[in-house]
């Protein structure tokens, strides 16, 4: 079911590993065509554009865009008690993690009478977005509503499309999470016009405002994706979130049905989900693909799970050695990575790429995306090598603020000036001489 490449016996330079390796192909620019319209008639017509393509994408047409507070509260009230104690369990472990991230503010006296603090200012309003498309996402909510409110944002609206069979609300576990967070502004939208919406703001039905944000997180489809790269210098965004990738570096000691379940369970998220396995016992890949057959015939999601593990976005890497795998997952840099290793905890320290790692035989990518407290917006597409996954710090806004009394200026006046006249730039110079008149 995987395809095998075999890297063997060589070292492959970091250029030919990039070209190598299995990767989910997104085209956004290919879309984004197709949203400027979406975004057009947002801005221009406000909600009636919304409604407009909702009803067109989403089969439905929403009497109006804000969620009343009576549906969170009655999807609360109604949601599996199981299902209640989970989401709380998951809401306490992510507070829990992400109230030790929040930065502090930090002033250094660099000459006497002259300081520089930073300050860590939040955004001030979020929209945080849940897809509603294969699945339903309420631990998304999670993920995105804990790390925004540890940081301090004051104003915080969950986007999520609405259901037909709903009655134009969205998903009744998406309005329960909402509630169980204390979010109280959810909005019935979803794609590329709720991204729209979320950046221009508009007036409901019922005439109450909807009001712009400054930054819109959370993953969605490509149309989403598109539509954020489009609105992102009207709007601050998280990331250009591409299909999920799991990356399994593992040794002979690997227990092929762990590795098997685990490369299965990102498969079952859509036909573009990535599942990789790295690996220097190639018995452990032959019984890996035999786990693979067994497993994935007894699922749910059968031909989804098929589909994405024989894609050419997955795939079993031979490896010489773990010291050759360490090479090859740094270079592919997964959005999810889990080590599965003799001296698991010594591998993974040497690992520099990944949005996420998961240590040894208990720690499965499923673990992390419901409630070890990590949070589970990570970035994909080999953007590991320079992105984090969403934090407290993703709403942080780190401010500058210089404080200089007359003596300090004066100190360093004349370096000032130096600077100034080397980059043929005199006035700033002058701005600093004009304080002190001869």
């Amino acid at each position: 079911m995987l395809t095998r490449t075999d890297l063997r016996g060589r070292v492959p330079s970091t250029v030919e590993l990039r070209a190598t390796l299995p990767r989910a192909e997104t085209d956004v620019e290919h879309v984004l065509h197709q949203v400027r319209p979406v975004i057009e008639a947002v801005r221009d017509r406000g909600v009636d554009g919304v409604l407009e393509f909702t009803e067109r994408f989403d089969g439905v047409r929403p009497d109006r865009i804000r969620v009343p507070a009576e549906a969170l509260r009655e999807a609360l009230a109604g949601l599996d008690p199981q299902v209640r104690a989970a989401l709380e369990e998951s809401i306490r472990r992510a507070r829990a993690v992400h109230a030790d991230q929040r930065r502090t503010d930090t002033t250094t006296q660099v000459a006497p009478g002259g300081t520089v603090t930073e300050r860590w200012v939040p955004v001030a309003r979020v929209g945080l977005y849940a897809p509603g498309g294969l699945a339903v996402y309420p631990s998304s909510v999670v993920m995105n509503v804990v790390p925004a409110q540890a940081a301090g944002v004051e104003s915080l609206v969950v986007c999520s499309p609405p259901q037909a069979e709903c009655g134009g609300l969205p998903h009744p576990t998406i309005l329960a999470a909402a509630e169980l967070l204390g979010v109280d502004e959810v909005w019935a939208v979803g794609g590329a016009q709720a991204v729209a919406l979320l950046a221009h703001g508009a007036t409901d039905t019922d005439g109450a405002e909807l009001a712009p944000v400054d930054m819109v997180t959370g993953p969605g489809n490509v149309y989403v994706t598109a539509a954020k790269r489009h609105l992102r210098s009207l709007i601050g965004i998280d990331s250009e979130a591409g299909p999920t990738e799991i990356a399994v570096l593992a040794d002979a000691t690997a227990d092929p049905a762990h590795v098997a379940a685990d490369l299965i369970s990102q498969a079952e998220h859509d036909t573009l989900a990535a599942s990789v396995l790295v690996t220097s016992a190639p018995e452990l890949a032959e019984a890996v693909d035999a786990e693979l057959e067994r497993q994935v015939a007894a699922t749910k999601h059968q031909e989804r799970i098929r589909t994405a593990l024989s894609g050419r976005q997955s795939g079993c890497i031979l490896v010489s050695s773990i010291d050759d795998g360490v090479r090859v997952v740094d270079a592919y840099a997964a959005e999810h990575l889990e080590i599965q290793t003799a001296d698991a905890e010594a591998v993974a320290v040497r690992v520099r790429n990944a949005g996420a790692i998961f240590v040894g035989p208990y720690a499965p990518v499923s673990l992390g995306d419901y409630c070890a407290g990590s949070n589970h917006v990570l970035p994909t597409g080999g953007c590991a090598r320079h992105s984090s996954g969403l934090s407290v710090q993703s709403f942080l806004r780190g401010i500058h603020v210089i404080s200089y009394d007359e003596r300090a200026l004066r100190e360093v006046a004349d370096q000032v000036v130096a600077l100034a006249d080397a980059e043929d730039l005199p006035a700033h110079g002058q701005a600093v001489t004009a304080r002190f008149p001869r």
